[in-house]
């Protein structure tokens, strides 16, 4: 992971052998790459604000109000994470096209008399759109959290003193859920400052990671990209350690000895409608791609018209007989393979040593391996490209090596977290028992602590498979030649192509969510409420 950092690094601040800031002051000159600059810090300033005002109603009424359904809506809410968002643009552009479903509807009510570009600036809007339905999510889950922690009995005395409502909210409930809502915030922005799969398929290209795609081909002429990747890597490690740092404030801790049980206000009358009509809209809306993903998918054509004119399920049969579709899933299912063995081994030796060790350097070791969660495999695949290119491991001869690699760091947090959890549930005495009866101590992880956190590794290897499986961003700049398309560079060239190309590139979508959704269900049965850790920085 740092030497092609380094060697990027390398390669931005140093021109004919000397010390030179010349690509970073072009970079601000240029007025295309300073409107891409500026519109990617639009977008994930958008997103992050869009994000927030959805996350926190909805966790403030799931984590303090008790009302029916309530368990089946909060899983509803998480929905949008099991499609890339690229997946769920593709079918959102029948939709929201100027020939798409809601201009036709409009146009046939008499509403509208000429298209509407409800996709916005190019497809700005559309962008926008996709980012905060995919990742409101994970602002969530990160509220949620921040919520649950606050002790009831802190609030309760400063309502005994007179604060309430907006006032209590204000100087009380969010300075002790800031540290979790920065965490959230921090993923959002970046994962919406950094996301590539989306604008290329609204074909939205003036971003930074559009720029920094584009500039791959010609990496060894234009040194520009080197300078944009630089200043995407600065600001996302900015966010990481300030992250870091809130989080682990301690004067954001509760100071009380011990916590008491929150008592759920049960919802009546008219609060309970509008809370039902709130989180119905909430679910409606975040579930548009999803179904419209579908219907592109089973569609015989669907052109000009509100609805597909004719179902088929002839796209899914493609899927297993187009022979890009079919080396593209026999790719992903190998990379993925091997990429989930080498997390497995490395991150159950990095989560033992965190655990059950006093090797100095441990906090540094637990940011380094939750650094590829804050990194953008956008960066990471770029610094491959730039730094292996015309040697043994050059992505445009076979991308394989790098892409495992890039895999399997990127997915290494997942497994960490997931092992250390078990860990940390776990007795040390029973591995104590074992080495005092003569057990050495790697028979004693293999034969006593893998299987008591076996649970644990099992959910971590889950999802480090499936991730990888619908990795975006690596697969799209390292696979360069059809023969090595993973599935998702595969849907990528689909898409682009007429006639049934979107069609099954909609049906590998629609069966990738289907692995995901599986691959979460597993992995929450296996963790429980441990699970919202895993998407935490």
């Amino acid at each position: 992971m740092f030497y092609p950092l380094g060697y990027v690094f390398m390669k931005a601040f140093f021109f004919s052998g000397r010390f030179s800031p010349v690509f970073f002051q072009y970079m601000f000159t240029n007025s295309l790459l300073r409107e891409c600059i500026l519109n990617s810090f639009m977008l994930g300033s958008i997103v992050t604000a869009a994000t927030a005002g959805l996350a926190f109603p909805l966790a403030f009424i799931m984590s303090r109000f008790n009302f029916r359904g309530k368990g089946v809506l909060s899983s509803l809410l998480l929905v949008p994470m099991i499609m890339p968002p690229f997946v769920g643009a593709i079918g959102m552009r029948h939709i929201l096209g100027r020939s798409g479903s809601i201009n036709l509807l409009l146009t046939k009510l008499g509403i509208l008399t000429t298209p509407v570009d409800w996709l916005g600036g190019g497809g700005f809007w559309g962008v926008v759109l996709m980012e905060v339905l995919h990742l409101y999510p994970l602002m969530f889950l990160n509220v949620s959290a921040a919520l649950a922690n606050i002790d009831p009995g802190t609030e309760e005395a400063a309502k005994n003193l007179g604060a309430t409502g907006l006032r209590l909210f204000r100087t009380i409930t969010f300075p002790l859920m800031l540290p979790g809502f920065f965490a959230g915030a921090s993923l959002v922005f970046i994962w919406a400052f950094t996301d590539l799969g989306t604008p290329l398929i609204f074909e939205y290209t003036r971003v930074v990671p559009v720029q920094i795609f584009n500039m791959v081909t010609d990496i060894g002429e234009n040194p520009m990209g080197y300078a944009l990747v630089i200043l995407v890597l600065l600001l996302t490690l900015t966010f990481f350690f300030l992250s870091k740092k809130i989080v682990g404030r301690e004067g954001y801790a509760i100071m009380t000895k011990g916590q008491i049980g929150r008592e759920e206000k049960e919802l009546k009358g008219i609060n309970r409608i509008a809370v039902y009509i709130f989180i119905f809209i909430v679910i409606g809306f975040s579930l548009l791609p999803h179904l419209s993903v579908l219907a592109t998918s089973i569609s015989k054509s669907w052109f000009m018209s509100i609805f597909p004119t004719e179902i088929t399920a002839r796209y899914y049969g493609l899927v297993f007989r187009h022979p890009l579709t079919i080396s593209s899933i026999r790719n992903s299912l190998f990379l993925s393979f091997l990429s989930t063995i080498f997390d497995l081994a490395i991150g159950l030796t990095i989560a033992y040593l965190l655990c059950r060790t006093k090797i100095a350097g441990r906090e540094i070791l637990d940011g380094m391996v939750m650094l590829p969660l804050a990194i953008p495999g956008l960066i990471l695949a770029f610094g491959y490209v730039a730094s292996f290119s015309g040697g043994i491991l050059d992505p445009r001869n076979n991308p394989f090596p790098l892409l495992i690699i890039a895999y399997t760091i990127r997915r290494i947090p997942y497994v960490v977290r997931a092992a250390y959890a078990g860990l940390q549930q776990t007795s040390i005495t029973f591995e104590e028992a074992s080495q005092n009866l003569g057990a050495s101590p790697f028979y004693t992880f293999r034969r006593i602590t893998i299987p008591l956190i076996s649970a644990n590794v099992v959910a971590g290897g889950i999802l480090a498979f499936s991730f990888a499986m619908l990795e975006v961003s690596d697969s799209l700049i390292l696979a360069m030649k059809e023969q090595f398309y993973p599935v998702t560079k595969a849907i990528y060239i689909l898409v682009g192509r007429i006639a049934d190309g979107p069609y099954i590139a909609s049906a590998m979508g629609i069966l990738g969510m289907i692995l995901l959704t599986v691959s979460l269900f597993l992995s929450n049965r296996f963790l429980g409420r441990k699970m919202g850790e895993l998407f935490r920085i």
